[in-house]
C-alpha cells in the first residue's frame, strides 16, 4: 500500500477520498489547519499547517517522502509552482484537483471529453485552474514531474445543497414562497456524489498509466435543474413547489456575487464522457443518483438545525426577481 499526503482532507471531495484511501489500506496523512467540520478517520496522521504558509508546509514535511501528494487546496499558479518546487523528487505522483469548469464554456458540443478545449471567459476561478494545469503540464513535459490532473464537476455530499440559495431555497419551498431556477430549468446538469468521485480518485492513485494525464471525474447522472429542484422539494415534503424560471443573465446582473459561477458553469448543459477514467478504474460509476442524494441532504439538514442558514440577501433577490418575472408574463 502507498503513503498518501492529502493537502486538504475535510472538503466535500477530499474527505470522501481520505475515507476511500483508508478503506483500501493506504497510509494516509492529512495536512490542513484542523478547522474542517467533516470527520477524518482516527488512524489518519494529521499535520497541522496553514497551506498558505509555505514555511509551515515545508517544516511539516521536512525530511519526508510520499508516494502520492494529492493537492485539493491549490487554486492559483503561484500556489502550484510552490508545490512543484517543494515536492519534485519527493513524491512519485502529484495529483492536482482542477475543475471541469475549465472546459470550454459554453461547450460547442456534448459530451465534453478530455480533448474539449479549456476556456472559460466567465469565471476567474476556472481560468486560474487552467493556468495551474498549464504550469504542471509544462513541468511534466520538460522534467517528467509526475502529475495527474483530475477535473471533477459539481460534487456534493449530505452537507451541500446545489441550488442557488442553498438552505434559503428549502425554507422558501416549505413556506410556499417562490424559488428561483435559472433559465427554463431544462438544461442538463451532471451532479455527482462525493463517494462516487472518491472511487475514481482512489483508483488513480499510483496508477502508472495516470502519470502525465488529465481525467474528467464526474458521474454519468445528468438530470435537469427542474428535476434537481423537484427532488429536493419532494425530500422536503413539498408537493407543489413554486418554481420561478429567470434567465441566468438576469440573475447574474442582479446578483454579481453569484454571476461568475452561474454564467461560467451552471447556466449551460454539461454532460461528460468518462470512458477515459473508467478504462483505468472500472469500478467507477454513478451509484448515488440525486433523487437519493436529495433525501440524504434533507435528512442531514433537518437533523442539524445549526446548519440551516438563512440568507436575507437571497430572500430579497428571490422576491424581487420572481415578482418581476410574473409581472412581465
Amino acid at each position: 500500500m502507498a503513503s498518501i499526503l492529502f493537502i486538504g482532507g475535510t472538503g466535500i471531495i477530499s474527505a470522501a477520498c481520505v475515507r476511500a484511501a483508508v478503506a483500501v489500506g493506504h497510509r494516509v496523512t492529512v495536512m490542513n489547519r484542523g478547522l474542517g467540520s467533516r470527520t477524518i478517520p482516527e488512524d489518519v496522521e494529521r499535520l497541522d499547517a496553514d497551506v498558505r504558509d509555505r514555511d509551515a508546509v515545508r517544516a511539516a514535511v521536512a525530511g519526508r517522502r510520499f508516494d502520492v501528494v494529492a493537492q485539493f487546496l491549490a487554486f492559483t499558479p503561484d500556489q502550484v509552482r510552490a508545490d512543484v518546487e517543494l515536492f519534485e523528487g519527493r513524491c512519485d505522483q502529484y495529483v492536482f484537483v482542477s475543475s471541469a469548469s475549465a472546459y470550454q464554456t459554453p461547450p460547442s458540443r456534448l459530451p465534453v471529453t478530455e480533448s474539449t478545449p479549456l476556456r472559460n471567459p466567465f469565471w476567474q476561478y476556472s481560468r486560474d485552474k487552467i493556468a495551474c494545469e498549464d504550469l504542471l503540464v509544462e513541468a511534466y513535459r520538460e522534467r517528467g514531474f509526475p502529475v495527474t490532473i483530475i477535473r471533477p464537476s459539481h460534487t456534493y455530499d449530505e452537507r451541500a445543497l446545489p441550488t442557488l440559495g442553498g438552505w434559503t431555497d428549502i425554507a422558501r419551498m416549505r413556506e410556499g414562497r417562490p424559488v428561483l431556477v435559472h433559465g427554463d430549468g431544462t438544461s442538463l446538469w451532471t451532479i455527482t456524489h462525493s463517494d462516487d468521485v472518491a472511487v475514481a480518485v482512489t483508483g488513480l492513485l499510483r496508477h502508472p498509466a495516470a502519470l502525465g494525464e488529465a481525467f474528467t471525474v464526474t458521474g454519468t447522472h445528468a438530470p435537469t435543474w427542474n428535476a434537481i429542484y423537484g427532488w429536493l422539494a419532494d425530500a422536503a415534503g413539498v408537493a407543489h413547489p413554486d418554481l420561478v424560471h429567470v434567465a441566468s443573465e438576469t440573475i447574474a446582473a442582479a446578483a454579481p456575487e453569484i454571476g461568475p459561477t452561474l454564467l461560467g458553469d451552471k447556466a449551460h448543459s454539461m454532460v461528460f464522457d468518462v470512458s477515459k477514467v473508467q478504462a483505468l478504474v472500472p469500478a467507477f460509476q454513478t451509484t448515488v443518483t440525486f433523487d437519493e442524494g436529495a433525501r440524504r441532504i434533507l435528512e442531514y439538514f433537518d437533523a442539524h438545525p445549526e446548519v440551516q442558514e438563512r440568507n436575507a440577501d437571497h430572500d430579497a433577490l428571490s422576491d424581487r426577481l420572481a415578482a418581476h418575472a410574473r409581472a412581465v408574463v
